[in-house]
């Protein structure tokens, strides 16, 4: 593996933590954003659909993260097919996540507010270095 397919190698390896990270943070976003009290006046039904989809992303982004720490050096490489359609995938994945980061939320959720202000850039930026980073190592050889 070249100089190139090391770094690759490491930023993988790297994404693969901090999806494991944000896996973990997810299940503890109610904690974290203090949404206590908003969550238990949620009707039983969206309290139960919300807490499963938090479990349900949380799985999804471990085995993401799973996935790239096992196939950094495929996926590094980029000439194994399945693992540029993984990289596929798991790019597009964060692609729209990144935007609806952007889209999708109001800016009144953290603008003015430094602590959110600053957390919602930097997921923003991790949200959209792992779109990057999945789609070079899946389409980055038809360039």
């Amino acid at each position: 593996m070249n100089a190139t397919g090391s770094s690759f190698l490491i930023l993988f390896q790297f994404a693969a933590a901090l999806q494991l990270a944000v896996a973990i943070m997810n299940l503890f976003v109610v904690r974290l954003l203090k949404w206590e009290g908003e969550v238990a006046r949620m009707p039983l039904l969206l309290r139960e659909v919300f807490y499963v989809h938090a479990w349900f992303i949380s799985i999804t982004l471990a085995i993401f993260a799973a996935i790239s720490w096992r196939f950094a050096v495929e996926m590094a490489g980029g000439s194994d097919a399945a693992c540029r359609w993984l990289a596929g995938g798991i790019g597009i994945f964060w692609a729209i996540r990144a935007v609806l980061q952007v889209t999708w939320y109001s800016s009144s959720h953290w603008r003015g507010q430094t602590g959110r202000t600053v957390g919602h850039v930097t997921l923003l930026t991790i949200y959209g270095g792992f779109a990057s980073l999945y789609l070079w190592a899946a389409f980055g050889k038809l360039l």
